[in-house]
């Protein structure tokens, strides 16, 4: 029996978070009692209409009408099956796996070798060729004054400033799992975390898999306009400095081949990590397994779960949705029970949208109007609020009382830095908006905010 208890030291896919202590979840639980007080108040006038008042307004509130909304991001990127360090009594090998993976990355020793030894440099003259090919700017010189003499741990698995210029994790986002049209199984890039099921018991045999992935194999996509035919290399998508300050501005324009360069660094550690620590004839069968338990059953165990667990409410918001599962579920019994609603510019490549879900019994309708467009045009002039297609899902609904909401599904960056400027475009568009002025407004979000943010890099929760 697989089952997991999250309690991993060191997380191989975002790179060295720190576990969250007591005191975030004591903000976060007290975040949430607010927000659902916060949510009372504006759906009932404002504070000021109790101020003074004899009657109890909690007490008001259970007399009254409540809609029930439940909030979710799903993370479907995620396939990452040592994303944390689950219970696995069936084979021991699991356990001291882990342990050697933890000992390995927080005192590595001898084995913290330079890039080169583990990503050579004919793999770095061979992937510079592809990238070359395709016309991108050349990265040698990043290659040559930099990363080739890092070591593999300490100077690039733990470094913070890489993880936060997403130059490992972006094409990991991007490629790590793609869902293919007419296929059951997703195609999924030659790594350690994913479902790739691929021999990585060399870098050699993993380096000729991931080029050849990367630059030959053409993948069609479902879009919300039709099919859409691409190889990975083609899908991946420039890293902004709006959205990602660390990043500096030539790195900005070179990051497309920078960042193909830095998530082949990181592969290839993964695998030569896997193969320093375990032998490949026994955590790659064990990997397998643990795919099957947890990964491969992840989009029908999602939608159970909100279809058994959440089916009742009246409206979801979704963050991180995948385009397999919004068809699935619109297809299954979610279907039946709710208007499943997508932003227009959903973007099938990133692959990861939010979504609102409407119980059909309280919006027998169903979506009104889009209007996330008009959210966005809402946005401080001159001000580059870093968002993504498909983050932000905007609509309009009525319910069987007659009373017009607008619902909102937001998805945050990483940073928080779009989060206050989202939040204030919302308020200020129904505030000024003759047509929204009596919409009551329901804000289903992943705000990605920090109890100790980086100035001017993160965004304050207690400044939200």
């Amino acid at each position: 029996m697989l089952h997991g208890n999250r309690k991993i030291p060191y997380n191989l896919y975002k790179q060295q978070e720190k576990r969250p202590n007591r005191g975030s979840f004591k903000i976060i639980l007290f975040l949430a009692a607010t927000t659902l007080y916060v949510a009372f108040l504006h759906s009932k006038g404002g504070a000021e209409k109790y101020l003074g008042a004899e009657e109890d307004p909690m007490l008001a509130l259970a007399s009254k009408r409540r809609l029930s909304v439940a909030t979710w991001n799903i993370a479907a990127i995620n396939n990452n099956p040592f994303e944390y360090w689950i219970t696995y009594d069936e084979n021991p090998e699991y356990q001291r796996i882990m342990q050697k993976i933890e000992e390995f990355i927080e005192n590595p020793g001898s084995n913290d070798v330079p890039v080169k030894n583990v990503f050579t440099e004919e793999m770095f003259s061979s992937l510079e060729g592809r990238m070359n090919a395709v016309g991108w700017p050349n990265v040698r010189s990043y290659w040559e004054n930099d990363f080739r003499n890092r070591l593999i741990v300490s100077g690039f698995m733990k470094d913070e400033e890489l993880g936060s210029k997403r130059l490992a994790s972006m094409p990991d986002r991007i490629t790590n799992t793609i869902n293919v049209v007419r296929s059951e199984e997703p195609i999924c890039r030659p790594t350690v975390i994913n479902m790739y099921d691929g021999d990585l018991s060399t870098t050699a045999k993993w380096w000729n898999a991931w080029e050849k992935f990367m630059f030959d194999e053409s993948l069609t996509i479902k879009t919300k306009d039709g099919e859409m035919t691409k190889k990975p290399y083609e899908m991946l998508q420039g890293i902004k400095k709006a959205k990602y300050p660390a990043i500096t501005e030539q790195e900005e324009k070179d990051s497309l081949p920078l960042q193909t360069m830095c998530g082949a660094i990181f592969d290839s550690i993964l695998v030569h990590m896997m193969n320093t620590v375990s032998k490949p004839n026994i955590w790659q069968p064990l990997k397998k397994k643990m795919v099957e338990s947890l990964n491969k059953k992840k989009v029908p165990h999602t939608l159970e779960i909100l279809n058994n667990v959440y089916g009742n409410s009246d409206i979801i918001t979704l963050q991180e949705v995948s385009a397999s599962l919004i068809d699935q579920a619109k297809h299954g019994p979610l279907g039946k029970k709710f208007w499943i609603a997508v932003p227009r510019n959903m973007d099938p490549v990133r692959d990861q949208n939010s979504v609102i879900l409407l119980n059909k019994n309280t919006f027998p309708e169903g979506v009104v109007s889009e209007i996330t467009e008009r959210v966005e045009a809402a946005f401080p002039a001159g001000v580059d609020v870093p968002v993504a297609k498909g983050d932000i899902n905007a609509i309009t609904a009525v319910d069987t009382e007659g009373t017009p909401y607008v619902i909102v599904s937001f998805h945050g960056d990483t940073n928080g830095l779009a989060t206050i400027p989202v939040n204030n475009a919302i308020v200020h568009l129904m505030a000024t908006s003759q047509d929204l002025l009596k919409h009551k407004l329901i804000f289903g979000l992943d705000a990605n905010t920090y109890e100790k943010a980086k100035s001017g890099k993160q965004q304050d929760v207690l400044e939200w």
